[in-house]
């Protein structure tokens, strides 16, 4: 195969991150009464928390904010859509969703398969910008990460994706030189154009068919594609 390392986004592209969301609100609903403090259904509360995680996660990506704000502010931004000012509450929301979210373990379909086919054939790796202990946690859960030789997250990194430097980090860490590696990902600018912009090829999973603003990416819409692909 042409490809030495084939590094994988984690959250959208191996891990279903909306379903794994999804369900733990649920749970999070429930276990905390929301209804019970003017939250009419959990469906409206998500819907409220996705507006402020966001926009928050764009500034954390930027550089504006801090992780230790992230995590509860998008919950209290939330609660405040309700008029619920409980002192608490947002931080018992954020430690129950980073628990709880890792460990409720949702895949794309064929994740397990094509990541078992790959790794006969080159070295995977991992390059996140999620939190760091979350991310191990759902490579430990969903029995994903055995399969993967280096696990790259921007707070080691300390840059993140698409900047160069967590993508130059990588591929130093990982013993890799470019136009060996191949990156795969779920986000056009994030994921693809980053790799892009440093030598690396590219496959931008698209399995709601977005518009793919870049021709130099391969396109696939099922992990299953990457066997046929790269086999």
């Amino acid at each position: 195969m042409k490809y030495k390392h084939i590094f994988f986004d984690l959250d959208h592209t191996l891990w279903d991150f909306e379903a794994s969301s999804e369900f733990t609100f649920k749970k999070m609903y429930d276990h905390f009464g929301l209804f019970s403090k003017g939250v009419a259904n959990v469906e409206e509360f998500y819907k409220k928390y996705l507006v402020h995680n966001l926009n928050m996660w764009a500034l954390y990506r930027e550089g504006k904010m801090e992780k230790e704000i992230l995590r509860n502010l998008r919950f209290e931004k939330a609660l405040i859509d309700f008029q619920i000012e409980e002192p608490g509450l947002a931080e018992a929301l954020a430690d129950y969703y980073l628990y709880h979210t890792p460990r409720n373990v949702f895949l794309f379909p064929g994740a397990l398969e094509t990541l078992a086919f790959l790794s006969k054939k080159a070295q995977l790796h991992i390059i996140t910008n999620g939190f760091e202990e979350v991310q191990y946690t759902k490579l430990e859960t969903s029995g994903m990460k055995d399969f993967f030789t280096e696990i790259i997250t921007s707070e080691e990194a300390g840059v993140k994706k698409p900047d160069a430097g967590i993508f130059h980090y990588a591929l130093q860490k990982a013993g890799a030189e470019a136009h060996e590696s191949l990156m795969v990902g779920d986000d056009p600018v994030v994921d693809i154009a980053g790799a892009i912009a440093v030598g690396m090829e590219a496959v931008f999973f698209n399995p709601f068919h977005a518009e793919n603003p870049n021709p130099k990416s391969i396109e696939i819409t099922t992990l299953s594609e990457l066997i046929d692909l790269l086999g």
